[in-house]
Order: structure tokens, then C-alpha cells, then sequence
């Protein structure tokens, strides 16, 4: 049994890295900054500048702002400062109403609201706002972790101050997991100690229950349960898991106003580590055990990877839920650990190398890709076949193959991410 002190770390680490958020998580850390950055000042700003890192910008171009039915960082910005409260973290804008809509676009057309890239910045998760107004200035610094506030002020005045890592992966604090310690963590602990999980299944099974109430993104998850796919995919626990995780996805980057539980910063990532699972397990029977077991051994999974990857990436979150999903629906199935380590492999063999180019209604058809090789990937496992060593970047060793994908998104795909910012701003 693992002992108590490191399970209550790991708790702690999963209780901080799985929470609700409304919308997608970038364009609400920047909404959240300017609520903090507003509150500092005091009084409605006058003008708002945002500095952002590539990645936050890159991430919060092209998708939908919850209730509002507009797109991109401009809205959000301005309702950021007009109805946001910083107390309500990632659900920063839930307040919304169309009055502080029409508010919003009056202050957007205002020109009050100027966005920049932020020159020379190291870290992949950076927002920085200054907001001025009445004589005076406020400025918020959210760095590392997309609800974690480093610096705020107002004129001469530090009202708060905390030195943050270097990189958006330095998480000292944290304990340092690997797959070993993630399996024993979920198969062990007590139940009443990670019950707490099943909220994400209320969460995003409930956003897609939502999400069949309007036409959001591509409507790729309705297109899932319409005849024609029945006839490609059948009416099968297959289509069944890729519609209601694409469906809660379509709601998510359309812009609805319906929460859902997030994963290390990400609410797509939440939705793929959680729906497929929730989803196998009702279809299959599992018990409420194996329920809380499986969904706690994805999420940690998801949670793991992302502690070497960074919480944002070249690559796509959906790769890396994907992962867990796969460890969970195999744990599902019947696997034991070395089956576990098998999906891993066979994950990491397919999807290493799908790029992020923001977060849009066509993530939608991604997560799928992700959750389609993730079924694949159990079922492989669960013949006890698996990718080996003599092919391409995998490991005998699991941990060293998650390393593999890891270095590869974070590093070696910085050119990547650069040259995809570069195209997504160059458009006419």
C-alpha cells in the first residue's frame, strides 16, 4: 500500500490539475488576468494591454468565448474587465449576459483594448495585462499555470509578488510520478479518497448531454449518431464514445456556455480522459469501483506526461489524454499493468507528432483521431501485443517512451510551434 503522505500529495495534485473551467482554458487565463488586473485597479480601465506568449496566443485565436457567440481574445478581454471575477478561476466569465455583451462590443469598438506578443518571453504560458484608468495603473502577470498569479500591482504598489519557475514545466512542489506509481495510486487507494473523480464524469458527459441542444463547432458529435456514420461505424460502444467525446468538444469550442472539468489547463484534455472511459465503463457494466479506479488512472496518466511535457506544446493535448484514456479503458477491459504499459506504447507508437495550431471547433475531429487510436491501442494490449524497442521511439522501458514523447513535443517541436504561429498570423 502506497503510504499515506505520498497519497496525499498525489491528491492534492490531482484535486489542482482537475477543475472546472467554462470555455477554453487560454482565452479565459487571459479573461482572468484582466479581472485581476481590473479589481487591482479599481475602477473600469480606460485601456487594456495584453502581452502574451506565443502559445496563448496561438491557443485563443480561433475559438469560441462561452455565451457570446463571437470568437477570439478581444471579447473576452473586454468581458474580463466588465463582468469578470478572478475568484471564480477558470470560470471566470460565467456571469456573462447579453448586456455585458453589447457592453463588450462597445468597448472593443472603443479601441480600448490593444493585444501584443510578448517580446523575448521564455516561458510558453505567460499572460501579462496592464489596464489603466482614473490616473492610475494595475498590472497582473499570470506565468507557468493558467490560474497561477505571479505579480500584481497597482501604480508603485507590489500587492503581490512570487518568483515563478523558469519554464512552464517546473512544478518543484509537485511529487514526481511515474507509471508505476500512477497504476498502484489508482488500483490502491481508497475509494473515499478519490471518489472525488467521478465529478469529472458529471462534468462532460453532461456537456455532451448539453452540447444536443445546439449546433456547435462541426457537429461532429451529432454527425457520430446520425444514420450515415451508423452505416460506416455502426451503432456500436465505438461511435457511441467518439460521439459523446466529440459532442462535449463541439460544445466546448463553439463557445457554449456549459462547464466542464479540465486536465492539467485543458478542458479538451478533461473531456478525452474522461468520456471514453465513463462512456466504456456504462456500456461494458463496470462497477462503480472500476469507475472511479479507471477515471482516476487516466486523469493521473494525462497528469504525468504533462509534468515533462509542459502544459502547453507544439503537441496536442489530445495526444497525451488519449494516453490515459487508453490506460483506463484497458484497466476496463480487464488489464493488468503490463497490458497498461502495452497501450501506452502502442499510443505513443501512432500519435507522437499531431501539432497543435490552436484551440477551434476542429479539435473536435482530433480528439476523435486521439480516442479511436485509444480503443485501438486497449484492444491491442489486451492481446498482449504491443509496439517494441526495434521500432521507432519506443523503450522497453514505459517511462523512457513517455520521455521520448515528451522531449519530442517540447523541445524538437519548437520549430514547429513557431512556423504554425507564423502561418496562423499571416492569413488574409
Amino acid at each position: 500500500m502506497i503510504e499515506e503522505k505520498i497519497r496525499e500529495q498525489i491528491i492534492a495534485l490531482i484535486k489542482r490539475e482537475v477543475v472546472p473551467a467554462v470555455g477554453c482554458t487560454e482565452p479565459m487565463a487571459v479573461a482572468l488576468c484582466v479581472s485581476r488586473a481590473t479589481e487591482a485597479l479599481g475602477c473600469r480601465p480606460e485601456k487594456i494591454t495584453a502581452l502574451l506568449s506565443a502559445n496563448i496566443l496561438k491557443n485563443a485565436m480561433g475559438v469560441g468565448i462561452p455565451g457570446t457567440g463571437m470568437i477570439g481574445l478581444p471579447i473576452a478581454i473586454a468581458l474580463g474587465a466588465l463582468i469578470g471575477k478572478s475568484e471564480y478561476q477558470l470560470e471566470v466569465l460565467k456571469d456573462v449576459c447579453p448586456e455585458a455583451i453589447e457592453q463588450g462590443k462597445q468597448y472593443i469598438d472603443e479601441g480600448r483594448i490593444d493585444i501584443q506578443l510578448k517580446q523575448n518571453c521564455c516561458d510558453k504560458l505567460y499572460v501579462e495585462v496592464i489596464a489603466e484608468g482614473g490616473g492610475h495603473t494595475a498590472t497582473a502577470v499570470i506565468q507557468g499555470s493558467h490560474t497561477r498569479f505571479v505579480r500584481v500591482t497597482r501604480d508603485n504598489e507590489v500587492l503581490l509578488d512570487e518568483q515563478a519557475g523558469s519554464s512552464d514545466r517546473d512544478d518543484s512542489g509537485d511529487i514526481a510520478l511515474n507509471l508505476r506509481l500512477v497504476y498502484d495510486f489508482a488500483m490502491q487507494a481508497p475509494l473515499d479518497e478519490i471518489r472525488f473523480i467521478l465529478a469529472t464524469r458529471d462534468y462532460n458527459l453532461k456537456a455532451a448531454q448539453e452540447s444536443l441542444k445546439g449546433n456547435y463547432g462541426h457537429c461532429l458529435g451529432k454527425t457520430m449518431d446520425r444514420p450515415l456514420s451508423h452505416g460506416v461505424f455502426g451503432n456500436t460502444i465505438f461511435s457511441r464514445i467518439l460521439s459523446k467525446t466529440a459532442l462535449a468538444c463541439d460544445a466546448r469550442m463553439g463557445g457554449a456556455l456549459i462547464p466542464v472539468m479540465s486536465n492539467s489547463g485543458s478542458g479538451n484534455q478533461g473531456i478525452c480522459a474522461t468520456n471514453p472511459v465513463a462512456v466504456y465503463a456504462m456500456e461494458n457494466e463496470n462497477t462503480e469501483e472500476e469507475v472511479i479506479r479507471a477515471l482516476t488512472l487516466s486523469h493521473l496518466t494525462a497528469i504525468y506526461i504533462k509534468q515533462s511535457l509542459g502544459k502547453l506544446s507544439a503537441l496536442c493535448g489530445c495526444v497525451v489524454a488519449s494516453i490515459g484514456s487508453s490506460c483506463g479503458i484497458t484497466y476496463l477491459m480487464g488489464g493488468d499493468y503490463t497490458r497498461i504499459c502495452h497501450s501506452v506504447k502502442n499510443m505513443i507508437a501512432n500519435l507522437t507528432g499531431m501539432i497543435c495550431d490552436g484551440a477551434k471547433p476542429s479539435c473536435a475531429l482530433k480528439i476523435s483521431s486521439g480516442v479511436s487510436t485509444a480503443l485501438l491501442s486497449a484492444v491491442l494490449a489486451m492481446e498482449g501485443r504491443h509496439v517494441t524497442s526495434a521500432e521507432g521511439i519506443i523503450d522497453d522501458d514505459v517511462d523512457r517512451c513517455i520521455r521520448n514523447l515528451t522531449i519530442i513535443g517540447a523541445d524538437a517541436m519548437c520549430a514547429t510551434d513557431a512556423m504554425v504561429l507564423d502561418i496562423m498570423t499571416g492569413k488574409k
